[in-house]
């Protein structure tokens, strides 16, 4: 059998970008069981109540949602359980590092297969008000309106 290459996104949290301002990215590997991998391969996980945690110097995700397997017997995992993030010393030290003295939260923001590894990118983030989410939706407007009467002009309408 050919050894996988390349990257295949499973999950992706779009809500991410639209509820957080990100500050900084990082890609982890994971500690997964047989059965999580092969429901990750058939493409199915959750990652929109997920979040990041330290305990004890190592970096946990918890809240990820992989369904059970469902050709797995009782050695099939369960749905929400903690797993863990796999990342250099130096990096944990420095997440670890911000995320007390800034009030900043980890993420996930997509899970994905790289060479036939599981990774999951994770970010820096820090939560936005209302008003921002209201602000950012307004100048995505504007922008579209702006390119569509670029687009008109070019076009010789009105």
């Amino acid at each position: 059998m050919a050894k996988e290459s390349g990257r295949k996104v499973v999950a992706q949290n779009r809500k991410a970008r639209h509820d957080f301002h990100i500050e900084d990215t990082f890609e982890a590997g994971l500690v997964l069981t047989g059965t999580e991998v092969k429901s990750l391969r058939a493409g199915r996980a959750s990652l929109t109540d997920g979040f990041a945690d330290f305990d004890d110097g190592e970096m946990w995700l918890l809240g990820v949602h992989i369904p059970e397997y469902t050709q797995g017997t009782w050695t099939n995992h369960t749905v929400r359980r903690k797993r863990k993030l796999l990342l250099h010393r130096s990096e944990i030290d420095k997440i670890e590092r911000r995320v007390s003295e800034r009030g900043l939260t980890v993420i996930p923001l997509s899970l994905y297969f790289l060479d036939g590894r599981a990774k999951v990118e994770i970010a820096l983030a820090r939560g936005k008000k209302s008003y921002d989410k209201r602000h950012a939706i307004a100048e995505r407007d504007q922008n579209r309106q702006a390119q569509q009467e670029v687009g008109r002009r070019i076009k010789g309408l009105r």
